[in-house]
């Protein structure tokens, strides 16, 4: 059944130009980012790492944010307003998984936004002449980490936008969100706080230095995180009028 609701979401996916968002929106903080590197180039002396900040300073607390709200308010509002909820809700499937489906899809296009985000940075860094090894490795593990910790910031704002029937409103929040991110990161908190783990899992701050507390704390607060939301989103949908 989870296939079936996948399949679904994807096909709601593909007739949608928001997905679009995802590939378009990261070249904007590519741009920025280096720019700001290049304009500060005689106190970021670290190169590679320098480069990384830059460019995840603009995506992590603003761009992705924004993009991740603006999908889950789209697909929460595609079901609101064309009266799919009665039929989805009607189907033989627990209502979490109904969550889940919409979740995963979500998730994906984080995934895709990420690889690309890792592409710009690198591509980026060539176009201005940055020598050295390229950080393969370690773009590879921020990209991940950080579509694990996106995938959480999804999941509240889905519950966001079953509560919420507003467009707007969602997507703002999560925009305040991903500026809540940064002050707890800055508070040494973003291990624990649900908008700053994104963030947190890209090294955004401090590319140089691998997480301190380990992979294996991250990865189980984001699970948790998840599945808390996936439950919530689940509740909500077996209770809430639609």
């Amino acid at each position: 059944m989870l296939f079936k609701l996948l399949k679904a979401e994807r096909m709601k996916l593909r007739r949608s130009p928001v997905w679009t968002a995802f590939i378009l929106m990261p070249i904007v903080p590519a741009v920025l980012g280096t720019v700001n590197y290049l304009g500060n180039s005689e106190i970021l002396t670290s190169e590679w790492y320098s480069l990384w900040t830059q460019h995840t300073l603009f995506t992590c607390y603003f761009f992705l944010p924004i993009m991740i709200g603006i999908y889950c308010s789209y697909i929460m509002r595609l079901e609101q307003n064309n009266r799919n909820w009665n039929k989805t809700l009607t189907m033989p499937s627990p209502k979490w998984m109904v969550f889940t489906s919409k979740l995963i899809i979500t998730a994906f296009m984080i995934l895709i936004s990420e690889i690309w985000i890792g592409a710009l940075f690198i591509i980026s860094g060539r176009l201005i002449g940055m020598g050295g090894a390229l950080p393969l490795r370690e773009t590879a593990v921020w990209c991940l980490f950080g579509t694990l910790g996106g995938t959480v910031m999804a999941a509240a704002q889905l519950v966001i936008s079953m509560l919420v029937k507003s467009f707007a409103l969602p997507v703002g929040l999560a925009f305040a969100g991903g500026i809540s991110g940064l002050v707890f990161l800055v508070k040494d908190l973003g291990h624990i706080w649900p908008y700053s783990l994104m963030a947190y899992g890209m090294n955004s701050n401090s590319p140089q230095q691998m997480m301190e507390s380990g992979y294996v704390p991250f990865i189980i607060i984001c699970i948790v995180y998840i599945a808390l939301f996936t439950a919530a989103g689940g509740i909500i949908l077996s209770k809430k009028e639609m």
